[in-house]
């Protein structure tokens, strides 16, 4: 069933199994203890960070795989992305297995991205098990978005530190203790911002946006869910995120986190926090999930946010669109909320 651009799936798809892979900045804060694997070395025994960001994303998803008593065979099919050219990393990453690979490119979003497509395919009885998964890495992000780490450039306060890490879960049709009950699917929004540091102020629009017209599709209100997570606005994005709210009647101060601001011990050290496709796919794929396995969290809405930009629609002054996508989940494990 449809309403407005919110997706309600009938049978439900699970989360049937998760894991997340992070870098040995990432494994000092929240997420440390829950991560399958924390790398020792950013390089993860490669040549070049790209190849690592690579080895990660597969590593996630191999676990993913192997978490839910499933082999290569039993998956129908896998979305991913990541934010270099081409997708690379996920498209590497995909010859290490025999499923079918339908890539995505939604930046920072496409975590979420990737979770509704592959519910949609299970819910639609396409599918049995998909796998959704992401990843990012600092230092290839530097690379390719802003100057390489040997030049020593200086950061301003308004950027973000983009996350080493990848996350990877199944959903599958009947299995599992986390429940996909629907999805929003975000519009591409345009404030006007051109400052490529400044992520947070860029994508909070496109996240109020997705998280207004889901309460509206739903009929619900941000006090009906025991935590609304978004992807990587990071300690600005999210101030601007709660007061764009606020001025719509909604308060979503009480009950939001946002996998950027959260993601790293101090967040001082990186200025306004966690960035990058791979925050909110370390955070939801072991945090997150975990918790709600564990039934601490019942109720939950995911919006992670993505900035479409590139170097040459930078280069040539163009401002920054950016989209959201939201998927809730409910928690069919018993317990209570934290």
């Amino acid at each position: 069933m449809k309403k407005g651009n919110t997706l309600f799936f009938k049978t439900c798809p699970r989360i049937r199994s998760f894991a997340a892979v992070c870098g040995s900045k990432e494994r000092e804060g929240v997420i440390g203890e829950y991560a399958d694997i924390t790398l020792g070395d950013d390089m993860y025994g490669e040549s070049t960070y790209e190849k690592a960001e690579c080895k990660m994303l597969s590593s996630a998803i191999s676990l993913a795989v192997e978490k839910g008593s499933l082999t290569d065979v039993d998956i129908d099919a896998m979305f991913s992305g990541d934010l270099l050219n081409q997708i690379i990393s996920a498209s590497f990453a995909a010859r290490d297995f025999q499923f079918p690979f339908l890539g995505l490119y939604s930046a920072c979003s496409t975590m979420s991205e990737s979770m509704l497509l592959a519910a949609v395919l299970v819910d639609g009885g396409y599918a049995k098990n998909c796998v959704a998964a992401t990843g990012s890495h600092f230092a290839s992000a530097e690379r390719q978005y802003r100057y390489p780490l040997e030049l020593g450039c200086t950061r301003p306060p308004q950027s973000q530190w983009t996350v080493t890490g990848a996350g990877a879960c199944v959903i599958s049709a009947d299995t599992g203790d986390i429940a996909i009950t629907g999805a929003t699917m975000g519009r591409v929004r345009d404030w006007g911002v051109t400052d490529v540091n400044n992520m947070g102020a860029a994508m909070a629009p496109a996240a109020a946006d997705t998280l207004i017209r889901h309460f509206k599709d739903t009929g619900t209100q941000p006090s009906d869910y025991d935590i609304i997570v978004t992807g990587d606005l990071g300690a600005l994005g999210s101030r601007i995120l709660k007061d764009l709210m606020w001025e719509k009647s909604f308060d979503i101060s009480k009950n939001h986190v946002d996998c950027g601001e959260i993601i790293y011990k101090v967040i001082e050290d990186e200025f306004q926090g966690g960035s990058g496709a791979g925050c909110s796919a370390v955070v939801m794929n072991s945090y997150i999930f975990t918790k709600m396995s564990a039934g601490l969290y019942k109720r939950a809405l995911f919006a992670a946010t993505g900035a479409l930009l590139s170097t040459v629609s930078s280069g040539q002054g163009e401002s920054i669109p950016c989209i959201s996508h939201a998927v809730e989940f409910k928690s069919l494990a018993q317990g209570g909320v934290k």
